[in-house]
């Protein structure tokens, strides 16, 4: 095989490898595990992020979940699509340029009832600053780009071939700065 043609089944196992539409993590005998291991029932229950137990735990859609309690662990086998976090735990912001990135697990918002996870608390303010129009936006490239798509890729294309209203950092910062008259936090 010639250089070009090894580099480029490099790269096609690469790819491969990193398939998936879904924000998880490994750990122990969980090698998809939501939330990093936080259970998703105490995010509407206790409100912030709290460490599921191991021996606590279900799988839902090829995922595990793990929990604090038993009831917890009821709770969400009740109504799973009402715990389990949107846009398979990415960050929400994120999501509304079409950019899946990782949501960090203890940082999020409860919206309509829904788990929604941001990256940090500079992308969860500025998605605060239009809710509803990044809401819409997070929806609508979920549905047309992302959900189905490889995360990888579909990072690397929306970083290259941006969206049309795509605002860097440091301008989401001077927006919000004009808004507020301060800079964000």
């Amino acid at each position: 095989m010639n250089a070009l043609g090894l580099g480029f089944a490099v790269l096609a196992s690469a790819l491969l490898a990193a398939c998936g539409s879904m924000n998880f993590s490994s750990e122990g005998g969980d090698s998809n595990l939501m939330l990093r291991g936080n259970d998703p029932v105490a995010y509407f229950a206790a409100g912030k992020a709290t460490p599921g137990r191991a021996d606590i735990k279900t799988e839902h859609r090829g995922f595990s979940y793990r929990f604090a309690s038993d009831e917890n662990r009821r709770q969400f086998m009740t109504n799973p699509e009402r715990y389990a976090p949107q846009f398979g735990g990415f960050c929400t912001n994120g999501m509304a340029y079409s950019v899946p990135i990782a949501g960090a697990t203890d940082n999020f918002k409860i919206i309509d009832g829904k788990l929604y996870m941001f990256g940090g608390f500079r992308s969860r303010l500025y998605f605060e600053m239009d809710q509803e129009r990044n809401l819409k936006l997070a929806w609508h490239y979920w549905e047309s780009e992302v959900k189905d798509a490889n995360w990888r890729l579909q990072s690397w294309k929306r970083l290259v071939f941006r969206v049309p209203h795509y605002k860097t950092n440091a301008e989401l910062a001077e927006e919000y700065a004009k808004r507020f008259g301060r800079k964000p936090g």
